[in-house]
């Protein structure tokens, strides 16, 4: 059996910290640790599970804390986890099975990273991540924010999931001021951090400048694909809350050059169709939504909602005011199998009983 390390940086995590330690550590085989300024009771609890908390000086750089870990790992593997991620039971056992498993011949594991959830606590947007990196390797983390290590080598994908439940809210500012520092002391951004500076400004509503960026990043040949194919979906809602409905469409469909549709886009394109009430153009949108190829494994961000649900539910809104209500209630009950209690559901539900009987 392979030995396996768990890297972790912390701060102020008190409130989580523990709910992941406790489990984790009967797999591990080395927890390594790095606090990078708590002020609570993180460094005590972490020292339960580990005598390996170290202090690092927090610099504004998440990849100089992750590979100030990685420089000290001793066995064949490591794994990161964040302190506020969630391992159930099922993927507990499941990991459990492939330390089990796992050879030395494996350069790369990946694994699933749920990050956002419904209210029954499903899984509706996530993406695959590396997970375990063999220590001989040499892998390590780049990039101040946002940072990841480039998988290479033998790439297994794993069906574990991990989950990123967090309890309290971190700053929302940290990453874009990190993203402003390093432009500020004349550092250029490689593409996946011009995507993802472009993300940030989005988020704080900063649209104008988004959409420059997000342009800018479209324009280099070096891109990776899935970033590209994000830019335009990122990009289009950034004209849709500029009002600029036109241009949205374009950013959207500027994918379909790069690749076959994605069901997020697809999902988009049609929500245009719709408020411009074009019913039959925005059917047959949601429809490639469903019929679109669904690889997780990619690596681009995955709305479950938009592979089901969603294009169900506008399906029948679409049929409805086409005059098909057959058609519509058909969609209706698809998307009710999905989620019985929705209240969007609930709501069809009562309109086609009373209006055509339908039950």
């Amino acid at each position: 059996m392979i030995s396996l390390s768990l890297c972790m940086i912390v701060k102020n995590e008190e409130a989580v910290l523990e709910r992941i330690l406790k489990p984790i550590s009967e797999i591990m085989d080395e927890i390594l640790i790095a606090d990078t300024g708590s002020s609570d009771r993180t460094k005590e609890i972490a020292e339960q599970y580990t005598s390996q908390v170290f202090d690092f000086a927090w610099c504004d750089d998440f990849s100089a804390a992750r590979n100030f870990l990685v420089e000290k790992v001793r066995t064949d593997y490591w794994m990161w986890l964040d302190a506020d991620d969630v391992l159930n039971e099922e993927n507990l056992e499941k990991m459990k099975k492939l330390k089990a498993v796992l050879d030395g011949e494996t350069d790369v594991v990946m694994m699933e990273y749920a990050i956002g959830f419904d209210t029954d606590g499903k899984t509706t947007f996530s993406y695959y991540r590396e997970r375990i990196l063999k220590t001989s390797g040499g892998f390590r983390w780049s990039g101040r924010v946002h940072e990841a290590v480039m998988p290479r080598g033998i790439v297994f994908y794993s069906d574990i999931e991990v989950q990123h439940r967090k309890c309290v809210q971190g700053d929302p500012d940290r990453n874009l001021r990190i993203y402003e520092k390093m432009l500020a002391e004349g550092e250029k951004l490689e593409p996946r951090h011009q995507l993802y500076y472009g993300r940030e400004l989005y988020y704080h509503q900063r649209y104008p400048e988004a959409e420059a960026v997000l342009v800018e990043f479209l324009k280099n040949p070096s891109g990776w694909l899935e970033n590209k194919i994000d830019a335009c979906f990122v990009l289009g809602q950034c004209y849709r809350k500029m009002g600029e409905q036109k241009n949205a469409l374009e950013a959207f469909l500027y994918s379909l050059t790069m690749d076959v549709p994605r069901a997020e886009i697809c999902c988009e394109v049609g929500g245009i169709f719709l408020e411009r009430e074009l019913h039959r153009q925005a059917a047959y949108w949601y429809g490639q939504a469903l019929a679109v190829p669904t690889d997780k494994k990619n690596g681009g961000f995955f709305i479950a909602e938009c592979h089901g649900f969603v294009p169900y539910m506008q399906l029948c809104v679409c049929y409805d005011r086409m005059g098909c209500p057959e058609q519509a209630f058909f969609f209706h009950k698809k998307a009710r199998e999905q989620k019985p209690e929705d209240p969007g559901v609930l709501y069809n539900q009562k309109y086609f009983r009373e209006k055509y009987g339908l039950v």
